[in-house]
């Protein structure tokens, strides 16, 4: 994780639909050429974030399989103008394995959504959005940080 990412926000996210709530809300605030860096323990919710934000862009009966085998999925749609990749690097050994995913071509060509992102170690751009999220209690907590303008894009973020 970028220690200098200047932190954006914090959402309590008491249940599995406020953490796909949260999903949703960052849906439409983003754009081709995003990293959406998903960081946080087995169970803290990172693929509950991702169904909620690709069923906000890609419609609520998409179907939103963790890809912890696949190892990478993608989205695309006529009635969306961005395409989504959803990888989950949990599995990798070896950062550069990545680039067998075709992540490059994510990176330029796509919004990358990245479960286990410290798995490319320096092959994670620097230019992107951080979402930790951590076990509180019953429930859950994000925290997001990101440079650039980030912290502009989500003013106004609710759940």
């Amino acid at each position: 994780m970028s220690d200098s990412s200047p932190l954006i926000a914090e959402y309590a996210l008491p249940d599995a639909a406020a953490t796909q709530a949260l999903g949703a809300g960052l849906a439409p605030r983003l754009k081709t050429g995003d990293v959406v860096a998903l960081h946080g323990d087995l169970g803290a919710g990172k693929t509950e974030l991702a169904r909620g934000l690709i069923r906000a862009l890609f419609g609520a009966d998409t179907e939103v399989p963790s890809p912890t085998f696949t190892l990478v999925q993608t989205y695309e749609a006529e009635s969306v103008p961005l395409s989504l990749w959803h990888f989950d690097l949990y599995r990798l050994e070896d950062p550069e394995e990545a680039f067998e995913l075709g992540i490059e071509d994510a990176f330029a060509e796509a919004v990358s959504l990245i479960e286990w992102p410290e798995r490319l170690g320096p092959y994670l751009p620097a230019r992107r959005l951080e979402i930790i999220l951590s076990h509180a209690g019953d429930g859950r907590r994000a925290t997001l940080s990101g440079g650039g303008d980030w912290p502009e894009r989500l003013k106004g973020l609710t759940l």
